[in-house]
């Protein structure tokens, strides 16, 4: 009985047909939420253009209201849009190159694959780090406020 180190055991992995199934199906749901990530993208667009005429006509006759807030929801929802864009294209690519890697059997594409999925988990990561962050930051204010 051989003995091998971590290292080369990882060197020796190798994907079983289950697990080919696994991933082909994971690359297939990630593609298609890859796909709706760039359909609320294009929403998003689509409102922050549109939102300054909307806001203009709608607070025509109120008073009382900024006008600046359909310049604000231009810059919100253009903010957002970019946010929502990378991991969007980073499921997608992970989709298309483990889709590509299963089919042409091929380990570096399949690493490639993976540093899509990774950038797409570290990017969820930060942001959720950053958003969390503001939460809290906010709740402070709040508090701070109240006393």
């Amino acid at each position: 009985m051989t003995t091998h180190t971590p290292i080369q055991q990882l060197e020796q992995l190798t994907i079983t047909n289950a697990s080919r199934n696994f991933l082909a199906e994971i690359a297939k749901w990630a593609k298609f939420l890859s796909i709706l990530g760039f359909v609320l993208v294009g929403v998003l667009l689509v409102f922050a253009f549109f939102a300054t005429p909307i806001f203009e006509i709608a607070m025509e006759k109120q008073t009382g209201t900024p006008n600046s807030l359909g310049f604000t929801m231009l810059i919100t929802n253009l903010g957002l849009a970019i946010i929502y864009f990378f991991p969007a294209y980073y499921l997608l690519q992970f989709s298309n190159k483990m889709i590509k890697a299963l089919v042409d059997k091929n380990e570096d594409t399949l690493a490639k694959a993976f540093e899509m999925l990774k950038s797409h988990y570290k990017f969820i990561g930060v942001f959720t780090i950053i958003t969390l962050s503001l939460y809290a930051l906010f709740a402070i204010v709040a508090v701070m406020g109240l006393l």
